[in-house]
């Protein structure tokens, strides 16, 4: 089914848009999680908790393209627990501690932070545009997607070394365009 009458189901409220939207894109967002989580069931959990997050989004969002709007939801929801598994291994008293203490100390969430992460979206995205579309590709899927080393190796026909000298060669240029644009990194 296309991505337009997917997105019409689910303005419509019609139960079929999750289905239609797992059929057409559970082994995409399932990967994204899987990368991230390293956790099958967590992975699992993370795609079901994307077709409902993508079910409370629409509307009023009306995606222009569905698919990296999906990988967003389920990308963002799989860092999210990933940090939440972390934190509860580390000392998980800590969260419970900090929720307590939300009322009398400020959030690090400030609109200065706010306003710096935009701009430096703003210049990954200028930088993204300059490249061939193979290298925006492979930046893509490697650092947006966490696809391996290996997996993107064999699909570009070349050998993981090569393919990790040509993402630290990418990552350099990001760092000068970076630099270049007044970010301290």
């Amino acid at each position: 089914m296309e991505d337009e009458r997917i997105i019409e189901l689910y303005w419509l409220r019609d139960e079929h848009a999750m289905a239609e939207t797992a059929r057409k894109y559970g082994a995409f967002c399932t990967a994204i999680a899987g990368n991230v989580l390293s956790d099958r069931r967590d992975a699992e959990e993370c795609v079901n908790d994307t077709w409902l997050r993508a079910w409370n989004a629409m509307p009023p969002q009306r995606p222009r393209l569905l698919r990296p709007f999906l990988g967003r939801i389920t990308r963002n929801l799989a860092l999210n627990l990933w940090e939440k598994n972390h934190a509860q291994k580390r000392y998980a008293g800590m969260d419970l501690l900090l929720d307590e203490l939300s009322d009398c100390v400020p959030s690090p969430k400030t609109v200065e932070r706010e306003m710096e992460a935009r701009e430096l979206g703003a210049l990954i995205s200028a930088w993204l545009r300059t490249l061939s579309a193979d290298d925006r590709r492979l930046f893509l899927r490697r650092y947006w997607n966490g696809e391996s080393l290996q997996d993107l190796a064999a699909e570009c026909r070349q050998t993981p070394a090569e393919l990790a000298r040509r993402t630290y060669r990418l990552r350099q240029a990001l760092k000068t365009h970076l630099e270049r644009n007044g970010v301290t990194l």
